[in-house]
């Protein structure tokens, strides 16, 4: 008789499953992205380090990266056979909180600038131009046991992706009405990827070029 391997009984307790939940779960709203632009998508008063910084903590909304490799059905007899085809990389959609410098939103719209012109239909023809890495971290809670609530304690990063060769789509309007009160405008940005790379807590890669 085959052995199944059925684990006993003590394996499916609350207990055993509170065991293997480490850290309590990696939770969605901790979380950082950073943003980097071209050098001439930077607004005149500021400079690259201080809009990396704000999106820091503007962006409110972000995705880790899927992972997608489509199938490649050959027919063989009435059925498919499927084999692995190329790699893709989604869109990389990001919501952005808009505080009153619009700095953020005024680098993007200068670098789609750069892209494209608004008045003539000329751009930066050279990619290497125009696209820059982004990075999103997922960021842990902090160790109870550590330093007290009143310090300066850092979170720690649990795993971050590179998306490398990216540059902006589209950028949503933002909606204005006498109707809204109690809120903060926000905008969407869409940008495109060329690919992934899944880093760990420290900075080194875990699949992809690693560069």
């Amino acid at each position: 008789m085959a052995n199944l391997n059925i684990p006993s009984t003590r394996d499916r307790t609350l207990d055993a499953f509170k065991g293997k939940m480490v850290g309590g779960g990696a939770r969605p709203n901790l979380f950082e992205c950073e943003l980097f632009f071209p050098d001439d998508a930077i607004p005149t008063n500021s400079s690259k380090d201080e809009i990396a910084d704000k999106s820091r903590f503007l962006v409110k909304s972000a995705q880790l990266p899927a992972s997608n490799i489509a199938p490649i059905l050959v027919p063989f007899r009435g059925r498919n056979l499927k084999i692995a085809g190329d790699r893709t990389f989604d869109p990389w959609t990001i919501t952005v909180i808009n505080d009153v410098d619009f700095k953020i939103r005024t680098a993007f719209e200068r670098w789609m600038n750069l892209i494209n012109k608004h008045e003539d239909n000329s751009g930066l023809t050279d990619p290497t131009a125009y696209q820059k890495d982004l990075f999103v971290r997922q960021l842990g809670r902090s160790n109870v046991s550590g330093p007290t609530p009143d310090s300066q304690a850092q979170l720690p990063v649990l795993k971050m992706y590179k998306f490398h060769g990216t540059f902006p789509t589209n950028i949503s309007d933002i909606p204005l009405s006498y109707d809204s009160s109690d809120t903060i405008e926000e905008f969407t940005v869409e940008l495109q990827v060329q690919w992934v790379d899944a880093l760990d807590s420290q900075s080194k890669t875990q699949l992809g070029t690693g560069s």
